[in-house]
């Protein structure tokens, strides 16, 4: 998801400064209201429940420098918080271990596509159009609404990148939630999303780290904006008036994954391991509104919960998946062309 965190990264151990003794695990996660949950649900339980202390840091999502950690054998991450298409590339290019399946549970119990090669997914969440319902005159149904700046007045919010952008403008043009791929994966269909783009450029805020949308919509300074629905939904307590529509929203999964010669990797495949159990996959969801891998979670969970998750039938209905394989393969090639669109 990329969930972002501007600047350098940020360390802080939990409990305070750790005895030279103990034990710990490094693991480091995107920030804002995931990492607040992650720390509810995984890091502090993981601490009581076998004394291993993690040592939390952030990132934005850049695997630079990791890559150069794995590059020169001095990799001081023992666990990292990645986006499938980065979890694709990085397993490709030998970044990632190899996940042992046998000690995670019954892969039956989760769900389809959270357990890769070289991760096991963390939660599902999506991004949506999301809007405040007190300023906004209207409620927009989907991203060709987004599009209607005269049905609908004002600036509009999208995450800086081509990924979600060009998916986002297909649905826009008309384009099935079923078929996006499919027309994306032509020259035709990319020329279509970017002309379909070029419609309202100017009114365009880019955003980068997930708090932005929030605040935007918060200040007035958009009129709607794609959002992670987990932001949106952790802000509802001091802005009620924030609304999501699920239609046309776009989902995927955080994977949790071993850098390649991590120092600890038996403490990191352990946290791992408890991190995607149902108790804890049921803390993460009632601490943000992401959804659940382990689906043993589910029935754990309030249904009042549940309705509020990606993974609710009704909020799937309409719904892309990610598609893992075309960034993966087209990826760079529409990042570039998206640059160079920006800049012009």
């Amino acid at each position: 998801m990329c969930k972002l965190l501007k600047g350098g990264v940020a360390v802080a151990m939990l409990g305070g400064a750790l005895p030279a003794w103990a034990d710990y695990v490094t693991v480091v996660s995107f920030g804002g209201a995931n990492k607040d949950a992650q720390l509810a649900a995984f890091y502090k339980p993981f601490k009581a429940a076998t004394g291993t202390a993690v040592v939390r840091s952030s990132y934005n999502g850049d695997l630079a420098k990791l890559k150069q950690m794995v590059e020169i054998s001095h990799v001081s991450w023992d666990v990292v918080e990645v986006e499938s298409p980065e979890l694709a590339r990085g397993c490709a290019e030998g970044m990632f271990e190899k996940l042992d399946v046998s000690t995670l549970g019954d892969p039956a119990d989760f769900v389809p596509g959270a357990i890769q090669p070289c991760g096991v997914g963390i939660f599902v969440w999506s991004t949506v159009l999301a809007y405040d319902a007190n300023t906004l005159k209207g409620t927009p149904s989907g991203w060709t609404d987004f599009w209607d700046l005269k049905k609908f007045p004002g600036k509009r919010g999208l995450r800086h990148g081509a990924k979600y952008t060009l998916e986002f403008a297909l649905m826009a043009d008309g384009v099935a939630p079923k078929d996006v791929y499919q027309v994306l994966s032509s020259p035709a269909g990319v020329d279509r999303a970017f002309h379909k783009l070029d419609e309202i450029k100017s009114s365009i805020v880019w955003w980068k780290a997930g708090a932005e949308p929030v605040r935007a919509l918060a200040e007035g300074s958009v009129a709607m904006s794609s959002a992670y629905n987990g932001r949106i939904a952790a802000a509802q307590a001091e802005q009620p008036g924030l609304r999501l529509s699920w239609q046309g929203s776009i989902y995927d999964f955080d994977y949790w994954a071993q850098p390649k010669g991590a120092w600890k990797a038996k403490l990191a495949q352990d946290f791992v391991t408890f991190s995607v159990q149902p108790p804890q996959q049921k803390a993460f969801a009632e601490a943000i509104a992401y959804g659940p891998v382990n689906t043993k979670a589910v029935a754990l969970l309030d249904p009042k919960v549940v309705a509020g998750l990606p993974t609710a039938p009704q909020n799937m209905a309409g719904a892309v998946g990610m598609d893992v394989a075309f960034w993966a393969t087209h990826g760079p090639d529409l990042e570039k062309r998206f640059d160079a669109w920006v800049g012009n």
